[in-house]
């Protein structure tokens, strides 16, 4: 089956995150460079960077799934409770741990 990449992770954690939201949806995830972390600051970023790929079959779905993921984190929002402001990424406030829905 043939794989193409459909995310440059600016981490680790985030592409372990990602990759498990992708799974959640039923999309088989392979990471890439992971092993290269280690030289981060020896190396350039964007060979540094761990990368997503997906079965070209699922290609559309998994693009569609990382577009709504990169659109949430743009957005902000206010806590109900203390006012603080939080990333779009975050679902409970970060200041007083208080779940988004409840805001």
């Amino acid at each position: 089956m043939p794989w193409v990449q459909v995310y440059s992770a600016a981490n680790a954690l985030e592409a372990h995150s990602l990759k498990g939201m992708l799974g959640s949806q039923g999309i088989e995830v392979m990471l890439k460079g992971e092993s290269l972390s280690s030289a981060a600051g020896e190396l350039p970023p964007d060979i540094v960077a761990v990368t997503l790929w997906v079965d070209a079959l699922q290609e559309s779905k998994a693009r569609q799934a990382l577009e709504a993921y990169e659109v949430q984190s743009e957005t902000v929002w206010y806590c109900s409770h203390c006012q603080e402001e939080n990333g779009g990424s975050f679902e409970v406030c970060w200041q007083c741990n208080t779940p988004h829905d409840e805001t």
